[in-house]
């Protein structure tokens, strides 16, 4: 079901959903990490914390001090050098009272100047100074971690050292605690409370990094989705709309001039893509009005041999009856032709779009249809067709396909063969221009054009032509002409101007 959803999204929302899976993996990693990160700084923090509450343990040990508060106090000013890069340490009672705690006595290493015992005195005097004081803070401090000593104290981890942190506006504070144990007796409880703004503020640094990256990430995704779609996707659309529109034969028009002028793949490919549709419109048009001129010429002949059969069934004159025979014969070869002809130039159009052009050298392929055709036509109407160049040495060469060349060269003269008389002489010249492009002409004595517009011959069935048309269907100078078009060169139809006769002259285009 997933993949059928993805697969029915177009390429942006394709784009887009991809991006939000990767966006979501990651987001999810990193939240991951973050809570790695945290606990991980905690443990660094404490492990300090672990290792001074240990020591202190051990020297109240060896140091045999009664856990009272005097004791702890003087303890806590002999070994001050335990606790100078902490916060705050709590001594506790069993009765979780405080017995004394750093923030009520001085320890800033400025002040260890004065002897121990000057400021043991100035304690002993201010005793009672203090006694009030004392009470009333330890009764607050009591109440801030009472419940804290309390839930230790009855504990699965009672024994062992237990961190707990408290987070407050402007404060991120970490503690220690962990039970004293002297002579195997639990006498109290000892806690080391310390500012850990630095492992929030390490925390909170990541995270500005991360919704900064995300912030960054998706801005990229949205201008890149923008560009994308703009630039790819909606000119990709208006191919396939192009496309669809084509396919459906839909009237409407959909213009990719603009997507044509691009220097990019797309450009390359929407110009392919208007000139295969141009082609291919050209070639329906082309069957379109073949067909129709095939129907056309085909209803002559046939409209002939209705009569002459008609006629051939009611006449009892012999010699009428041969006339309608040959007339029945001419039509039915004019047909069979039409139909040949039409066929063969189907499958020529097909293959031509499957050959490829290369060089060929056009004196040799006139020398070889020459020769073929003088072997025919010269023994048997004694018609005779000479090739014509300058130097013997000279090149013609030309890039085409060569039995289209030939095709070409085969149907000129069978059209000038046509038109003229037995024993008459065809000259087929070859030629090459000032310009580099290579020249082709056959020249017959034959009737020559009638035409003003010599164009007009190399139509489709076009009406002028010779008494015995039912050897030829009419088709030859189009199916010439298309050639032609087809290797980029010009055909120009004339007559001559000294001599009787016609003479067709292709041009073939300059190799580079």
């Amino acid at each position: 079901m997933f993949s059928s959803l993805i697969k029915n999204l177009s390429i942006l929302k394709k784009f887009l959903f991809i991006n939000l899976l990767i966006f979501i993996f990651i987001g999810t990693l990193t939240i991951i990490y973050l809570n790695y990160v945290q606990p991980n700084l905690i443990k660094k923090k404490t492990s300090l914390q672990i290792e001074v509450i240990n020591n202190t343990i051990n020297n109240l040990n060896r140091l045999n001090i009664e856990f009272e508060k005097n004791e702890v106090k003087k303890f806590l000013l002999s070994t001050r050098f335990l606790f100078q890069n902490l916060d705050r340490v709590i001594f506790f009672n069993e009765s979780f009272e405080i017995l004394a705690d750093t923030d009520t006595l001085d320890l800033d290493p400025r002040s260890f100047s004065s002897r121990i015992e000057i400021v043991e005195f100035d304690l002993q005097n201010n005793q009672d100074k203090e006694k009030s004081t004392d009470e009333l803070n330890n009764s607050e401090k009591k109440s801030e971690f009472e419940e804290t000593l309390q839930e230790y104290s009855i504990s699965d981890d009672y024994g062992k050292p237990v961190t707990f942190t408290n987070e407050t506006y402007s404060k991120f504070k970490l503690s220690t605690i962990k039970n004293v144990l002297i002579d195997d007796e639990n006498v109290g409880y000892i806690l080391i409370s310390q500012n850990a703004n630095d492992v929030k503020t390490a925390i909170n640094e990541r995270k500005t990094f991360v919704i900064r990256t995300a912030i960054l990430i998706a801005v990229v995704i949205f201008i890149f989705s923008l560009v994308l779609n703009r630039y790819f996707l909606k000119p990709i659309k208006n191919l396939v709309n192009y496309t669809e529109n084509i396919k459906e034969k839909s009237k409407k028009k959909i213009d990719i001039k603009s997507l044509i002028k691009r220097n990019d793949e797309l450009g390359t490919l929407s110009l392919s893509l208007d000139e295969m549709t141009n082609e291919l419109q050209k070639r329906v048009n082309t069957a379109e009005n073949f067909s129709t001129d095939l129907v056309h010429e085909i209803r002559n002949p046939l409209a002939s041999l209705k009569s002459a059969s008609e006629l051939l069934e009611v006449t009892n004159n012999n010699s009428e009856k041969e006339k309608l025979t040959k007339i029945l014969t001419h039509d039915v070869e004019r047909i069979e032709r039409l139909i040949t002809d039409y066929s063969q130039m189907l499958k020529d159009e097909v293959a031509i779009t499957r050959e490829s052009m290369k060089i060929l050298d056009l004196k040799k392929i006139a020398d070889s249809v020459v020769d073929d055709f003088n072997a025919i036509y010269n023994t048997k109407r004694g018609i005779n067709i000479d090739l014509q160049f300058k130097n013997s040495g000279e090149k013609f060469n030309i890039k085409g396909i060569e039995n289209r060349i030939e095709q070409v060269l085969a149907n000129l003269l069978e059209n000038s063969i046509s038109f003229s008389k037995d024993n008459q002489n065809i000259v087929v010249k070859l030629s090459q221009k000032k310009d580099g492009k290579i020249s082709l002409s056959v020249i017959d004595e034959g009737i020559g054009f009638k035409e003003k517009n010599t164009d007009r011959i190399f139509k489709r069935f076009y009406s002028n032509r010779p008494d015995k048309f039912g050897e030829h269907s009419g088709l030859g100078l189009n199916i010439v002409k298309n050639l032609v078009d087809l290797h980029g060169g010009q055909v120009i139809a004339s007559n001559n101007v000294n001599k009787k006769g016609a003479k067709v002259e292709i041009i073939f285009p300059k190799l580079n």
